[in-house]
């Protein structure tokens, strides 16, 4: 992932330089105290006499310097900033893209909940991973270089407290990271399972209420909220023991610092400054290690998250275009050759089992079959959401795997089972089928799904707003509106999936007039539970478990199928 940081290099340069800059001054000040000390109020080198007006000058360089040191700081957190939301957001909008390329089966492995989670808040961890590298880190790492060198300039026997205090400081780093590295996966599962119920219950939040299932959710809800504080405290019990431990190192490496220093001074090698600084530098370098332990654990979860977006990042899309995208000599032919077909990770269980069927150009055919005998399947491998497990399907006597995916889509339209309405104006969901189409072509669409009706009864009519998930709509409403989005983008093949299942009779046979006069050209794949719904068709297929079962006119299949005319019967006669 660190491609994306490439263009973003100037300032992962200009936030170390400037945190370097930060670090020095900080380096810096205990020398100048010691100056202070010694001789501005002990007065060493003038026979014990202070020098106030070295204490002042002294005092006013060290200001100077922190100033100086806190622009530092502040430009360097500027471009560190800078260079780690960028990086951000570039990933996000290519993890997006990516998800966006996902076939049906790519989404439903991740799950949604687990797609939310990565495209944020493991994105998030990754940019406090870059932030805390080119900027936390080169902060405590020159700190504690620095230090060491700077209270090793001082005295050499300070280096004995700094070689028995960082052997015991590392132990410890170890061992806390090595614990915590594994628990912070485990995390961001947790936190994917609970982005999947809260997803789950907003947006089957009617069904939850309508079966009073409320108290259910609730517990489902806290038992993986539970899970997910469990890891949590897991992990901030185990700092917790950290922090205690090295601060009692802390303590012990000043008072060590303060006796070897007593005895220095008392021998004459060093002066009560230098004992001063001495004290100031090993806590800078002791407190650099404890703030390398907090980076370690960004940097641990950031890793964690990182193979979590790599996953995303580096999963090719289960469907690939093909080369093909120009004309044909044939519009709207479709024809199924052998079809099988089976889920993924469902074995060799076939949902479509040896389909054959050609529909020609303008025909309008009509599926009808029990539920879960493959109907919507088998629509679902025409504009390729799923690729044919044996056999080969044909759009326009082109094998649709060797159509790129946008030509291949643009020669359909499809209204899918469930109406998926976004949160928007009306005009703005219809508009999705033809984004260049005019207010005219909008409400023609409508008139010709039987939608403009109520949405001219609506105050704000075509500009009405829709909430999310079209729950201001009724049902017959929302699919109205999917259908007026199918019907706009004017396609060669026009596929509707159970798209009426919510409408009255009298409406579904207005529509499909409608159909017939205005895009008599199109082809047309009606799938329904009704055979009032597709009883006018040119011809009407009739599957049974995953297979063709019959196929002709209506009277046809009422002289000729046993199965048409038991559905027959059990809708239509009394």
């Amino acid at each position: 992932m660190f491609k994306y940081l490439r263009k973003y290099w100037f300032f992962a340069i200009l936030a170390p330089l400037f945190m370097l800059g930060e670090v020095s001054m900080d380096l810096l000040q205990p020398r100048l105290m010691r100056t202070i000390v010694d001789e501005g109020v002990l007065g060493l080198s003038n026979g014990g006499v202070g020098d106030l007006q070295l204490v002042i000058s002294t005092g006013l360089r060290m200001i100077g310097l922190v100033i100086f040191g806190g622009f530092c700081g502040i430009m360097s957190g500027v471009f560190a900033n800078l260079c780690s939301q960028n990086y951000g957001n570039d990933i996000r909008k290519e993890a997006f893209r990516k998800v966006m390329s996902f076939s049906f089966e790519q989404t439903d492995r991740f799950s949604t909940g687990s797609l939310i989670t990565r495209v944020t808040n493991d994105i998030t961890q990754v940019q406090n991973l870059v932030s805390q590298c080119i900027r936390g880190f080169v902060r405590t790492f020159i700190l504690f270089m620095g230090g060491i060198l700077c209270m090793l300039t001082l005295d050499l026997s300070f280096g004995v407290v700094v070689a028995c205090a960082l052997p015991l400081i590392l132990i410890c780093v170890i061992f806390f990271i090595s614990k915590a590295n594994p628990m912070f996966t485990v995390l961001q599962g947790k936190l994917d399972r609970v982005n999947n119920v809260m997803q789950e219950n907003v947006s089957g939040t009617r069904v939850v209420k309508a079966y009073v299932k409320e108290e259910h959710e609730k517990q489902r809800f806290g038992k993986a909220n539970g899970e997910l504080v469990g890891t949590q405290l897991d992990v901030l019990l185990l700092f917790s023991y950290m922090t205690p431990i090295m601060n009692i190192i802390l303590n012990v490496s000043v008072v060590a610092v303060i006796r070897v220093g007593a005895i220095e001074v008392g021998a004459g090698n060093v002066t009560p400054g230098d004992v001063m600084a001495a004290i100031t530098y090993i806590s800078q370098i002791l407190n650099a290690i404890m703030r390398m332990t907090m980076i370690f654990q960004t940097v641990s979860r950031g890793v964690a998250s990182g193979r979590r977006i790599n996953e995303v990042l580096s999963c090719d899309p289960a469907i690939t275009d093909g080369a093909f995208e120009g004309e044909t000599a044939v519009r709207g032919k479709v024809e199924f050759e052998n079809v099988s077909f089976s889920y993924p990770g469902a074995g060799t269980e076939r949902v479509i089992q040896n389909f054959s069927l050609t529909v020609q150009p303008g025909e309008t055919l009509g599926i009808l079959g029990a539920t879960g005998c493959g109907k919507s399947t088998l629509v679902n491998l025409i504009p390729r959401f799923y690729d044919v497990t044996n056999g080969r399907i044909l759009v326009d006597g082109v094998d649709v795997r060797d159509y790129r995916l946008s030509a291949l889509r643009g020669k359909i339209a499809i209204a899918l089972q469930k109406s998926e309405i976004f949160s928007t104006s009306i005009r703005e969901n219809i508009a999705w089928g033809d984004s260049e189409a005019s207010e005219e072509q909008i409400r023609h669409a409508a008139e010709v799904a039987q939608a403009l009706e109520f949405i001219d009864g609506k105050e704000e009519g075509l500009d009405t707003l829709v909430t999310q998930g079209g729950h201001s709509l009724s049902g017959g409403q929302k699919q109205r509106v999917a259908i007026s989005r199918a019907v706009l983008k004017d396609a060669e093949i026009l596929i509707f999936d159970d798209t009426t299942s919510a409408l009255d009779l009298k409406t579904e046979a207005k529509l499909y007039q409608a159909l017939q006069q205005e895009y008599a050209g199109v082809t047309k794949i009606i799938i329904a539970q009704r055979i009032a719904s597709v009883k006018d068709a040119d011809r009407i297929a009739v599957i049974e478990n995953g297979q063709l079962a019959a196929c002709g006119s209506h009277e046809e299949l009422m002289e000729k199928s046993e199965i048409y005319r038991d559905i027959y019967d059990s809708q239509l006669r009394r």
